[in-house]
């Protein structure tokens, strides 16, 4: 039961992680709609490989720190002041983003396969936002940093984000207008998200006060 939800929890933070429009899932659409799915899924292959390195190794960073509780509430502490930073920046401050398509030309599979890796790998997002996500599922009794149980985590965020490039790929014409509308209000979405964080942040750090 352990395993299914650690699977789960994997599976679903990728999920909310990768959903919003991004320059991975983006050009895997791309990739798709100009030189068919064979190809995209060769650049998601790429980008799935690092995305399970950056995965694993924000876990094995966060079990680290786990065993320190000091260290544990400075990162709450740092990542509510940058994170609701972030918030205030996105929400009122950023200007609305231009929409600017990938261009795309014809490639070999191998080829798609390294750009997948090598645009995965130049996104830092995953590891930080893993770490956060790990401590904090943990401190609810969630997840264990066991290596079962970690590597079952690893996997559904691989999964997961398998899913969220699949649905981009195969139905990128029909929410296309909807991914346009999402990419004209990238700031405001990406605002909202800082936020709840930086909310989750803020509570965490109260309920250690309070039970200190």
């Amino acid at each position: 039961m352990n395993l299914i939800i650690s699977l789960l929890s994997g599976f679903l933070s990728a999920f909310v992680g990768i959903t919003p429009p991004g320059l991975l899932n983006m050009t895997a659409a791309k990739v798709g709609l100009k030189e068919g799915r064979r190809n995209a899924f060769w650049f998601v292959s790429g980008a799935v490989v690092v995305i399970f390195v950056q995965v694993y190794l924000a876990v094995l960073f966060a079990r680290i720190i786990n065993a320190r509780p000091d260290i544990i509430l400075l990162l709450r502490e740092v990542g509510f002041v940058i994170f609701g930073l972030l918030t205030i920046y996105f929400l009122w401050i950023a200007k609305k983003p231009k929409l600017k398509q990938p261009k795309i030309k014809k490639h070999s599979k191998k080829k798609r396969f390294f750009l997948g890796m090598l645009l995965s790998a130049l996104n830092f997002f995953p590891i930080p936002y893993y770490v956060f996500v790990s401590v904090t599922l943990y401190s609810y009794a969630v997840f264990s940093f066991d290596g079962t149980s970690v590597f079952t985590f690893v996997s559904g965020a691989a999964l997961g984000s398998i899913l969220v490039f699949y649905f981009y790929i195969a139905f990128f014409q029909k929410i296309e207008e909807k991914a346009d509308f999402l990419l004209r209000n990238m700031n405001v979405i990406i605002g909202t998200i800082t936020g709840v964080v930086s909310i989750i942040a803020l509570i965490n750090i109260l309920e250690h006060y309070l039970n200190f």
